[in-house]
């Protein structure tokens, strides 16, 4: 009888064992696997991260541009310069771990600068701005033609453009409300001299009268002090650049003329601008009938070139340009239209 109780607690005892371990194969074998998993998924985030970061390291030779620096050409005179990129590294790839994946969008970029800017080269005329900017400038001479500003002036608005609107001293001091509804609109103001006098013939003191008169009229009606000075008819010499230059004042022309003045159909004379429109062109225009006609629809074909559209402090400032946020959601809306 004792031999056959001590068995059956033996027999127990060996149950209890086998069930005891039975027990702990799989919960030990879960925590294992867990801990193989974790390490397995922070094993292939680190790589998928060195993968992301030689991505981006690779797309540097592609995508850094070094800056331009400003220089005068023996044609076009003074060309502004335009800043270079550089890829930023480490705020691209932070950009980019959360998406677990390269993507060309989510770069993140430095601008450059030039060593030599527009303002360091010595007195010259600027036609055109860097051609390697994708951005017209709009030239807009006013001394005359008041009754077709305000459809200008409204059609800019709708496009939601800013000009440079150069203006004559004595047309301000004639026409102030004007002058100041021109401000009001957000334009760039610059100066035209003052008597629309041809400024070449004029002698050193008759030059310096012509401007400083214009800025005087310009500083009292709208409390502003020019930047630009863009001479009557083109007409200059070294010395109008140079005086003006004393003046803190920088001459600029232009690469594309609409001859509105001619009077043109406003349908040929958009045809004209947008056939020879290119990468820093600066576009003249005045207050006439074909202008104010015509403005809308020369603007929409620029920017169908994938170009931006500005003021001459804009095109000639050395800042890169992208799409404007506008353009890029008509471009989106328009590939989505496609699309379906």
């Amino acid at each position: 009888m004792f031999k056959t109780r001590f068995l059956q607690l033996f027999i127990g005892f060996l149950v209890v064992i086998v069930g005891f371990t039975a027990w702990q194969i799989p919960h030990t074998s879960e925590d294992t696997v867990d801990t193989w998993t974790e390490e397995a998924e922070e094993l292939q985030t680190e790589e998928s991260g060195q993968d992301i970061r030689q991505q981006i390291q690779e797309a540097e030779e592609e995508f850094n541009e070094p800056p331009i620096d400003a220089f005068i050409d023996d044609v076009w005179k003074g060309v502004p310069g335009y800043n270079g990129r550089v890829i930023d590294v480490s705020e691209s790839y932070e950009n980019m771990k959360d998406h677990d994946r390269y993507a060309e969008e989510l770069l993140v970029f430095r601008d450059r600068t030039p060593e030599v800017s527009y303002e360091d080269l010595p007195p010259t005329p600027f036609y055109k701005a860097n051609p390697n900017k994708p951005m017209v400038g709009l030239v807009i001479n006013v001394a005359w033609g008041n009754e077709h500003l305000p459809a200008i002036l409204n059609e800019l608005n709708e496009q939601d453009v800013e000009a440079t609107f150069f203006l004559e001293g004595a047309w301000v001091r004639d026409y102030p409300r004007l002058a100041r509804m021109i401000k009001e609109e957000g334009h760039e103001i610059g100066n035209h001299a003052y008597s629309h006098a041809d400024m070449a013939s004029l002698s050193t003191e008759e030059i310096r009268s012509e401007l400083e008169d214009t800025n005087e009229v310009i500083a009292a009606t709208l409390n502003e002090k020019p930047q630009w000075f863009t001479p009557p008819s083109g007409s200059f010499s070294n010395e109008v650049v140079e005086i003006a230059r004393e003046l803190d004042m920088y001459t600029v022309l232009w690469t594309v003329d609409t001859i509105d003045w001619q009077n043109p159909d406003p349908d040929a004379m958009v045809e004209r601008v947008t056939n020879q429109i290119h990468p820093g062109a600066t576009v003249l225009m005045h207050p006439t009938k074909p202008t104010a006609k015509g403005i809308g629809t020369m603007i929409e074909q620029i920017r169908g070139k994938d170009l931006e559209i500005g003021t001459i402090s804009n095109v000639m400032s050395e800042n890169r340009v992208t799409l404007s946020q506008k353009q890029t959601e008509e471009e989106e809306d328009d590939e989505l239209l496609f699309n379906e």
